[in-house]
């Protein structure tokens, strides 16, 4: 899915953008625990997470990762999004729930990363 679409499907803000029209994300990952992000995650994945603290960018660099999308409401600080612009990571938000949020993505076709893949 594209950033343009995930924003729409979610009515989710975009609060940086560094995707490219081509940008193609293939699977979500759901978690407010960035241990989980570490041991399950993929670079191909959006980080889906109501954990708003610049952790969270740096689990995403760590990993990799291009987009981070939080929940709830949450809308990360000053700090949290110069640090996502400094590594180049593209930030959402979202006034739904994770559950709902992962939902309607999932109906909008994106996968999961599962342990068999």
């Amino acid at each position: 899915m594209k950033i343009k679409d995930i924003a729409k499907v979610l009515n989710a803000e975009i609060l940086t953008d560094f995707s490219s029209e081509g940008t193609d994300i293939q699977y979500g990952f759901a978690s407010d625990l960035m241990s989980d992000v570490l041991a399950y995650a993929n670079s191909e994945s959006l980080l889906v997470t109501g954990l708003n603290n610049a952790q969270v960018i740096r689990t995403a660099e760590m990993m990799d990762m291009d987009t981070v999308l939080f929940v709830r409401g949450k809308k990360p600080c000053k700090e949290v999004l110069e640090l996502a612009r400094e590594n180049s990571v593209t930030v959402l938000a979202t006034e739904y729930t994770m559950f709902k949020t992962c939902g309607m993505l999932v109906l909008s076709g994106m996968r999961g990363i599962e342990s068999d893949e």
